[in-house]
């Protein structure tokens, strides 16, 4: 593996351009693993560069591949990719690109806002690649795998992974299961770009409207596969209502409708791509890396057990199994209503809960702030939290207010009715009890009850860009040895 630094990049800039004179150069930080050196130029026009020199030759033939396939993606999208300007040989072999510098801002995945343009932009800036003719990449050149020869290399990645005793066997019973199940796996490959991630996706400049994206970086893992690839990142990065902005909007470009399993293929590969890291690492011979990405998988194998046995526990009982449920409905003494008024003491709280979490969904939806990407979105929790205890405060109330046997009864078989008609989503009833309770609680409590409405809303960031540089780089040198103070390039975002 050849390593070059800053400078050198810039050397090999100048003699792949011809007429660029470069001025400084700002190098980019990159880890150990990664298959290029990076380098930002800046010449004497204040133009701006971007070259790349791969360290194996492996990523040699990647670099050579995705520049071909860019020519042609040029004249097929309405985004702009980045163009190849020129190429600079290397001693050991293989050639460094130099590309034109796309202005804008790098996105980080986890402040995309649902409802946003960003997040629509970007399910749509997808559909528009998955759209293309799989004929185009393979004129460029690149990997083509249809959906059988897809899984069969997913299953020898993971046979590769197990081999080395670092995945749980948690994780591969579960992995294993979902691709064993050949009817998960009949999805039409499609063109993807491979990398979707903070690094690689361009948004418009901030400039005073609501941002959106504008194109996609890093193109050197580009291939036709499976478009549950292109969609992992988002899986494991995005808000979930800010992921059915993307899904949907997704959905309606496409050409074809997405198959049903998509997202459950996305998170497997968003899983996965921990596997995939490891055994990067593994193959570079970095130990202490390895056994980093292992510790995540044994956390993941036990956040992902939590998570099953939480979901099996809030399962329902199977109805017929229980001998006094099936009597139940038979009784016909005059105890029966009591016995239905009881059960209703433990079951109004969650089903209104679940009610009232579904409700806010439509009168609450999330409004972007005009005023430009740098403002956050209040989304208001759901009220499923802050008003079941007003549930349960109604018999409460209704007990302290008892003044006689035949009020107290009737309020009793009120409230009673009246939760049994919270559970079955009858409204006018809901409403009456719910101001019943409320009245009551006011009574006792007015001076320290607050009104649901007064509730801090909870902030939510805006759909944009994170602030300051586009990557992590190194120091800028200066090139030139005069000082006329636009040699250095300024510590700023994409613009």
């Amino acid at each position: 593996m050849t390593s070059r630094g800053p400078l050198t990049l810039a050397a090999l800039a100048s003699a792949a351009v011809p007429g660029l004179d470069p001025d400084s150069v700002e190098g980019v930080v990159t880890p150990a693993v990664s298959p290029f050196d990076v380098a930002f130029v800046q010449d004497h026009e204040h133009r701006r560069w971007v070259v790349r020199s791969p360290r194996t030759p492996a990523a040699s033939a990647q670099l050579e591949q995705s520049a071909a396939l860019l020519a042609l993606l040029a004249r097929r999208l309405t985004m702009p990719v980045p163009a190849v300007r020129g190429w600079a040989a290397l001693p050991e072999g293989g050639r460094a690109c130099v590309t034109s510098y796309l202005t804008g801002r790098l996105v980080d995945l986890e402040s995309i806002a649902p409802g946003s343009r960003l997040a629509a932009g970007l399910g749509r800036a997808l559909a528009q690649l998955h759209n293309l003719d799989t004929r185009v990449y393979e004129e460029a050149g690149v990997p083509v795998y249809d959906a059988a020869s897809y899984r069969t290399r997913r299953l020898a990645e993971l046979d590769r992974a197990a081999a080395t005793g670092r995945v749980p066997t948690g994780l591969l019973g579960r992995w294993e299961g979902i691709l064993d199940d050949e009817s998960l796996w009949g999805f039409a490959a499609t063109p993807t770009h491979g990398a979707i991630g903070p690094g690689t996706v361009l948004a418009t400049p901030d400039d005073g409207e609501e941002p959106d994206v504008k194109g996609l970086l890093g193109w050197e893992s580009a291939q036709v596969a499976d478009p549950a690839d292109d969609l992992a990142p988002l899986v494991g990065g995005l808000h979930p209502e800010a992921l059915d902005t993307v899904l949907e909007a997704y959905a309606h470009a496409r050409v074809e409708r997405p198959d049903q399993h998509l997202q459950r293929r996305a998170r497997l590969v968003h899983e996965m791509q921990l596997v995939r890291s490891m055994m990067v690492a593994v193959a570079a011979g970095d130990d202490t890396g390895a056994e980093q990405r292992a510790a995540e998988l044994r956390r993941l194998d036990e956040q992902l057990a939590a998570e099953e046995a939480a979901e099996q526990s809030r399962l329902p009982e199977p109805k017929g199994e229980d001998p006094a449920a099936d009597e139940a409905p038979d009784e016909t003494s005059d105890d029966a209503p009591d016995a239905k008024a009881g059960t209703t003491t433990t079951q109004p709280v969650a089903t209104a809960a679940a009610a009232q979490a579904a409700e806010p969904d439509e009168d609450q939806a999330v409004e972007v702030e005009p005023t430009g990407p740098a403002q956050p979105v209040a989304v208001e929790a759901s009220d499923a939290v802050d008003e079941a205890p007003d549930i349960g405060e109604a018999p409460e109330a209704a007990d302290d207010e008892a003044a006689t046997d035949a009020e107290a009864d009737a309020e009793a078989e009120a409230e009673a009715d009246g939760a049994t008609d919270i559970a079955e989503g009858d409204a006018t009833e809901a409403n009456l009890d719910t101001e019943a309770a409320t009245d009551a609680t006011a009574d006792a409590d007015a001076p320290t009850e607050a009104p649901a409405q007064a509730r801090a809303p909870e902030q939510v960031p805006v759909a944009v860009p994170r602030q300051g540089n586009d990557h992590e780089t190194a120091e800028i040198v200066s090139i030139n040895d005069e000082d006329d103070g636009d040699d250095i390039i300024p510590v700023l975002p994409r613009r």
